[in-house]
């Protein structure tokens, strides 16, 4: 774990509400020059604590559905378990590609437009490999819920709407241009990139890439711009907690409820495998299950069974289908 002080984490906060901002504009509201704040960041990422800045996009917008695979692995040796993971990893529709510890080996989650190229996709791949998955469940995503990292900031006492963004699947699409999908594509690898290094990648002025920019965020195809950290290097681990219902009508109410908790990073929402899928960012697992003994306590005999996972190794993580120029 390593040392940081309340700057530092005050600073992280600042990045995940929006890592396009300045030095300066983050000094200003942590209280350091713009030069102490770049030091800083250059410090977190030298330490590995920021692994990347990355831009939240609806890809839902662009006409993309979410297809889910949650495997469980058998006679998998160190060299196939790499295969199989690089395989997933190599295609070109993966959003995210992640080994776990529990009740799922691997998580792969793509982007796609049409389900019978989902189809033809699954099969093939069960040609291939389908002899070491013990189980694979496909479930489709609608939504994800987003929150601030509230966590990073557990004792600055403040009462604030813990939502950032929410992606959802409304079959309601954008369209964007070429030029468009060459912006996202470079700042989907590089949310700080500045406006000139990204205009002479794109080819074109900088008055025109903020324009763009602009316009991506007003139509919400781009939601945020954020990062992504080592929890292990702040003393932290991201656990995934499935919980089934007995009484459904506490679905709405459960929610809410653990959406006013600053330990929330996430809600994900899926037909096809829990009822109610939150993610937690927390020190240990004693802490998941105080957690698990307050949604106990606050809807008595709602929840039939809870089942939880940790999130090893993410191996591929990109929030918009790679398409070559």
């Amino acid at each position: 774990m390593e040392k940081l002080d309340l700057k530092d984490w005050k600073i992280l906060y600042q990045l995940d509400l929006n890592c396009r901002q300045s030095n300066t504009q983050i000094g200003k509201k942590v209280g350091l020059s713009k030069d102490v704040v770049g030091y800083r960041i250059k410090r977190m990422q030298e330490l590995g604590i920021i692994r990347w800045f990355w831009t939240a996009i609806d890809t839902f917008k662009l006409g993309y559905d979410v297809y889910r695979i949650y495997i469980t692995l058998q006679n998998v040796y160190s060299e196939k378990n790499k295969e199989i993971i690089d395989y997933f990893v190599k295609c070109k529709d993966t959003w995210v590609v992640s080994t776990a510890k529990g009740e799922v080996d691997l998580d792969v989650i793509l982007w796609i437009k049409d389900p019978y190229e989902f189809h033809q996709f699954w099969i093939k791949t069960l040609t291939i490999y389908g002899e070491f998955f013990v189980k694979a469940t496909i479930s489709l995503y609608i939504q994800a819920i987003d929150f601030k990292k509230s966590y990073l900031l557990l004792d600055e006492k403040k009462e604030e709407e813990r939502e950032l963004h929410r992606y959802t699947c409304t079959r309601q699409f954008t369209q964007i241009d070429k030029l468009d999908y060459k912006l996202l594509n470079e700042l989907v690898v590089n949310a700080r990139i500045p406006l000139i290094d990204l205009a002479e990648k794109v080819g074109c002025s900088s008055q025109n890439v903020k324009y763009r920019i602009d316009n991506l965020m007003k139509k919400e195809v781009i939601k945020a711009y954020r990062i992504h950290l080592d929890y292990s290097k702040l003393g932290l681990q991201l656990y995934k907690l499935d919980i089934h219902l007995k009484d459904h009508k506490q679905t709405i109410p459960i929610m809410n409820y653990l959406s006013k908790q600053p330990y929330l990073q996430c809600h994900n929402i899926a037909i096809g495998w829990a009822d109610i899928e939150p993610e937690f960012v927390v020190k240990n697992l004693n802490e998941l299950y105080l957690i698990m003994d307050d949604l106990n306590k606050k809807f008595p005999n709602s929840i039939r069974r809870y089942s939880l996972w940790v999130t090893d190794i993410i191996h591929k993580e990109r929030e918009i289908p790679e398409i070559k120029f």
